[in-house]
């Protein structure tokens, strides 16, 4: 079926117009060569998330750099002014700047880079080399695990902020920033992140949960894809921060069908990402949610992806509270074993 035509699907995110609402998330199996990207495109990508380049990756270069340059100086005068192989200390960074700038030349869709990290530091000055590159915009990976008991949440979250806050400094790019449901009041930090300089945010990131062997006695990875089930924590938080916060909203986690599309359009998302469903599926997968989603708009009387955004938000809602307490309520009421 070929309806592509018949209903708008057009909308922004960061400030870049989309031909539809489906991105691609990043993940290192989808976008790891520009043939990749190519054929994501081809499918109907309306825009790219490259994998992420990763803090430990960057400070263990600037780490290398050093030490090369520094090794031996007391002993050789040479050293001091001698500078190791560029291309064997920053392979990682360099591979991925040439990607960006493949990825600008071979594709007519956004390409959006990716940075993960934790913690404030010079790392964040990558940035700089990313928009040089290229790149339409970045997206920062805030991924960390705080297990320091002497570490306050107010300590964490402007440990966020500072993050957000360097990266900006750095770079006029439109900035989104990719966060984990585990604050203690998350509109608040949404808040504090559009005033640091973000211009969106993606929710939400996931946790990989790591897994015991019971009988090698080890610890060992655990990768399990997003499921439908993953697709309510992110639905109830764009519900609830559309229209109160200048920042856009996209959803990551849990989108397999074009009616989950419809559902996070409705509650406030500008567009959304896709990761799971392609490495389950493929990339053609894109084609049949953009079909899903044209016939279920045509069939609901909607001309155009806007009439949708954000009509089920928690401020147009005939009942608001059913994003917050009287849900619990009423699911607990509902229960029939």
């Amino acid at each position: 079926m070929n309806v592509g035509t018949a209903v708008d699907l057009s909308t922004t995110y960061l400030g870049l117009p989309l031909r539809t609402p489906l991105v691609v998330g990043a993940a290192w199996p989808l976008s790891e060569h520009l043939e990749q990207l190519q054929e994501l495109e081809r499918q109907g990508a309306a825009a790219i998330v490259l994998h992420s380049l990763f803090e430990e990756q960057i400070e263990q270069e600037q780490l290398d750099l050093h030490w090369h340059a520094s090794h031996g100086a007391e002993s050789y005068g040479e050293a001091l002014s001698y500078l190791p192989d560029t291309a064997v200390l920053h392979e990682g960074q360099d591979l991925y700047l040439r990607l960006i700038e493949q990825a600008r030349r071979g594709l007519q869709i956004p390409v959006i880079a990716s940075l993960n990290g934790s913690q404030p530091g010079r790392w964040v000055e990558t940035a700089r080399r990313i928009e040089a590159a290229g790149a339409h915009a970045l997206e920062l990976n805030i991924y960390d695990l705080p297990t320091d008991p002497e570490l306050s949440s107010a300590a964490i979250e402007n440990q966020v902020e500072e993050i957000v806050r360097e990266v900006r400094a750095e770079v006029r790019l439109p900035l989104a920033v990719k966060l984990s449901p585990f604050f203690t009041n998350l509109r608040a930090m949404a808040r504090r992140l559009g005033q640091a300089g973000a211009d969106g945010l993606v929710l939400f990131n996931r946790f990989y949960q790591p897994d015991i062997d019971i009988e090698e006695l080890e610890v060992r990875p655990n990768l399990l894809l997003s499921g439908p089930h993953d697709l309510r924590l992110p639905l109830r938080w764009i519900a609830l921060l559309h229209g109160r916060e200048p920042v856009d909203l996209i959803a990551s986690g849990g989108v397999a069908r074009g009616t989950d599309v419809v559902r996070l359009l409705m509650a406030g998302a500008c567009a959304t990402q896709l990761v799971a469903a392609l490495l389950r599926h493929g990339p053609e997968r894109l084609r049949g949610i953009e079909e899903e989603l044209i016939t279920w708009l045509l069939e609901h009387d909607y001309g155009s992806l806007q009439e949708l955004i954000g009509c089920m938000s928690q401020q147009r809602c005939a009942e608001p509270g059913e994003y917050e307490r009287a849900q619990y309520m009423r699911v607990l009421q509902s229960y029939r074993p």
